[in-house]
């Protein structure tokens, strides 16, 4: 039997949708600098690193915003991870996603209002947040002011270092998004979650 819960507030909503553009926005200038032809951009140099750091900022403070919502707010709790029996319910979920859901088979952690993830959402959505986001902010800011960047790191170059940290992280929050999209297809039906972040209702099987 479907039915629905009040799961995201309009203020996850909006969030939700600034970080996505940004996201994408960042993806898209990255990528421009680092891989395209100098002679023929995808987009011209100048305007990508413009792009690139207005997005970035503005990516901060968008990520501050989530922060005092997160601590805040209820929804804090969903990323309260318990580590008793975490192991065995993430294979649990993996198992489901990789067998169970192509068997048409309940999922084994249905949402409820105070279970808003599952252990293998949850436990992706702790690092990425909480983990891969503030790297990619942190070095992102050393790139913008490198005079305040370490010059030498274990007698490497700490500009060097910390941009590879940036392009590397930055392709890891890169995939996790695109990961996140095709799961947002496993739903109710295939356009319920994302319709979930319109409405702000979850759609259960």
């Amino acid at each position: 039997m479907s039915g629905k819960i009040y799961l995201y507030p309009i203020w996850i909503r909006l969030w939700h949708a600034f970080n996505a553009i940004l996201i994408i926005l960042l993806i898209i200038s990255g990528v421009s600098m680092q891989y395209t032809n100098p002679d023929n951009p995808f987009i011209r140099f100048d305007i990508a690193v413009s792009m690139h750091n207005i997005c970035g900022i503005t990516l901060t403070a968008n990520y501050a915003f989530f922060l005092i919502g997160t601590f805040f707010t209820p929804n804090g709790k969903y990323y309260k991870l318990t580590l008793k029996g975490l192991t065995s319910r993430l294979i649990k979920q993996f198992t489901y996603y990789t067998f169970g859901i192509f068997k048409h088979e309940k999922p084994p952690f249905p949402v409820t209002k105070d279970s808003k993830f599952n252990p293998l959402q949850q436990f992706t959505y702790v690092i990425a947040m909480f983990v891969l986001v503030p790297i990619v902010i942190i070095t992102g800011w050393a790139l913008l002011y490198p005079e305040y960047t370490l010059t030498k790191v274990f007698g490497a170059s700490g500009l060097t270092l910390t941009d590879f940290v940036h392009v590397i992280i930055g392709f890891f929050v890169s995939f996790f998004m695109f990961i996140h999209v095709y799961f947002c297809t496993i739903g109710a039906t295939f356009v319920s979650n994302f319709r979930s972040m319109i409405t702000g209702f979850h759609e259960s099987h």
